[in-house]
């Protein structure tokens, strides 16, 4: 049976390429649909996984991390003074404008912390030391805001919300989910490019545990503390803020409808070349059962055809997906591939291929084995 599969299957070497084709498409799209989705929302809430911090303290119904509110700074205080702190600092996360040579202007997310070091961040410095930014009016841009700001180099420097900066550092994939670069500087100089909202305010407060120290007793103190505050686990901040671009702006509900129709693709490629194999092969199967072959055999002969187109188109799928990445790159878009969604997608594929091979099964399941003495 194995052997009539094959030889059906590449009989016409068109009808299988156009099949492997389908299902090639099929994948790539998945693949590249939910990648792109994943490296969105990766980019959503990298700096809260990067920050080396057990609890987020930020003011109430905060939506993510970067529509931050604000809130007094004296309450870290509040918070060092809870049993089991080990250390807490505050952190400003702020949208500002950025004026360019060119004259025009563009938007960066700021972080201001008062030690990067303590917090390890940023977390892949290209150039220069964190450290240095205690000392005046420096900043550390990321590489991707070259897209936006043009070409850069560390020396140079860049008026932000009209304050002068000098770039000293250069730091690689901290960007935000709405593509817009992130930027690194001193607490105090954060504060000062916006002094009329963050004047004596900050936007979070990093807390990070004492050894030992039980995350939900120093969570329930803090809350006590600050009954108008929110406290969270990095883990719980991190989900809220992916949750929050899933929810309110459609994304989730576009990636659902491009892997829907990637896969209705598919399956109607593989039940049209699978049912018109089928019927040109109705005498061999005819054959099949005059010998004594069951209706099990020839699904099993079918099943085989639509396994085989799957794994194949797949492979060629699964290596047009990883040949776009740089192209992706060039507009930044990440893509990120895990091994979960490859497996995920190899089964799926298998699945619909076998799922669109249902109609011929219904045609053979009435084959009279007598058409194959009919002139």
């Amino acid at each position: 049976m194995v052997d009539l599969a094959t030889k059906i299957l590449l009989d016409d070497k068109t009808r299988f390429l156009t099949t492997v084709s389908g299902v090639a498409f099929a994948v790539m799209l998945v693949i590249v649909q939910v990648g792109i989705f994943l490296g969105m929302l990766e980019s959503a809430s990298i700096t809260i996984e990067r920050l080396d911090a057990d609890l987020w303290v930020t003011a109430r119904n905060t939506p993510n991390i970067d529509f931050a509110n604000t809130f007094p700074e004296l309450y870290v205080h509040r918070v060092r003074s809870v049993p089991g702190v080990g250390r807490a600092d505050n952190l400003i996360v702020w949208f500002v404008t950025v004026a360019l040579p060119s004259g025009a202007k563009e938007a960066v997310i700021v972080y201001g912390l008062e030690d990067f070091r303590r917090w390890r961040f940023p977390w892949n410095v290209v150039s220069g030391d964190p450290a240095d930014l205690r000392r005046g009016r420096y900043v550390f841009v990321d590489e991707s805001a070259a897209r936006r700001f043009g070409p850069f180099a560390v020396g140079d420097h860049r008026e932000f919300l009209g304050l002068r900066l000098k770039i000293i550092g250069l730091t690689r994939e901290a960007r935000s989910f709405t593509t817009n670069p992130i930027a690194f500087l001193d607490y105090r100089v954060a504060q000062a490019l916006a002094p009329l909202d963050l004047r004596r305010r900050t936007t979070y407060i990093l807390v990070k545990l004492a050894p030992g120290a039980d995350v939900e007793a120093v969570r329930a103190e803090i809350r006590r503390r600050l009954p108008y505050n929110d406290v969270r686990t990095g883990r719980e901040w991190a989900a809220r803020s992916r949750d929050y671009w899933v929810q309110n702006t459609g994304l989730g509900l576009s990636m659902y409808m491009t892997v829907f129709l990637g896969c209705l693709v598919g399956v109607v490629v593989v039940a049209q070349t699978s049912y018109t194999a089928t019927i040109e092969h109705f005498k061999e199967f005819a054959i099949v059962k005059a010998i004594g072959g069951r209706n099990a055999d020839i699904y099993r002969v079918i099943a085989r055809q639509a396994t085989t187109s799957a794994v194949v188109g797949f492979l060629v799928g699964v290596t047009l997906a990883h040949a776009i990445r740089p192209l992706l790159a060039a507009l930044a878009l990440r893509l990120v591939i895990p091994p979960m969604l490859i497996g995920d997608v190899l089964v799926g594929a298998i699945v619909l291929c076998l799922a669109a091979s249902l109609i011929s099964f219904r045609k053979i399941a009435g084959l009279d084995p007598a058409v194959v003495f009919r002139t």
